[in-house]
């Protein structure tokens, strides 16, 4: 059976989902994840791509991003993933596949639903049991988003600069936005639709992108 055609158009937000094989183990330690974010931002500026917001968990990873270019997204997650598995792989004497095939990856409607799954995003240490508080995990960008701490390779979007015109009030607001419940239902959404690889957004955000890219 073919594979279905990854839809990565410029200019439109995606989250992406990247397993390691059979669920292994790609992250054992602090050096292991702080290689994985040099190598991100490293290729995020080659290709072109805008890290919006990310997690790394033990055994897989989650950003939230936009493509430059139409390629700039398949490229980059290319180089990436295999960057660093040849790094991991050097460092624990082994060989053979780190990642679990393709990444997942999903169109996101910035309109009504692009800061829910950044919010779901960097939720995923407390929801997995490994912090309490999302501030008190390191390798996601809430600190970024919750408490205005600088990364080089994050390119802040629109929808959380506008959610409140003064930074301060911004950085308070998402803390509060953070720490509420999500609409019932939401986390499973956004879970499905991207390892179905359909659009996150209203039906009339995945008619437009039926319509205008076949998803």
């Amino acid at each position: 059976m073919a594979r279905r055609p990854r839809i990565c158009p410029a200019g439109m937000p995606q989250h992406v989902i990247q397993r390691g094989n059979n669920r292994q183990v790609c992250f054992q330690d602090f050096p292991d994840k702080a290689a994985y974010i040099a190598f991100l931002s490293r290729y995020q500026r080659e290709h072109g791509v805008d890290i919006h917001a990310w997690v790394l968990m033990s055994n897989h990873t989650h950003l939230l991003v936009t493509p430059q270019t139409d390629q700039a997204l398949s490229g980059f997650m290319k180089a990436l993933g295999q960057r660093y598995a040849q790094y991991f792989n050097f460092k624990y004497e082994r060989s053979g596949t780190l990642w679990e095939g393709r990444f997942k990856s999903c169109l996101v409607d910035t309109e009504s639903y692009f800061l829910q799954c950044q919010r779901y995003i960097e939720l995923n240490p407390v929801k997995a049991g490994m912090v309490q508080y999302a501030g008190d995990y390191q390798w996601s960008s809430y600190r970024c988003h919750g408490y205005g701490l600088k990364a080089k390779w994050h390119t802040p979007h629109s929808c959380y600069l506008a959610y409140q015109p003064d930074p301060d009030q911004r950085l308070e607001s998402y803390r509060s936005f953070v720490a509420g419940p999500a609409p019932e239902g939401m986390d499973d959404l956004i879970q499905y639709t991207a390892i179905a690889g359909k659009p996150l957004g209203t039906e009339a955000f995945q008619e437009e992108m039926h319509t205008r890219f076949g998803v």
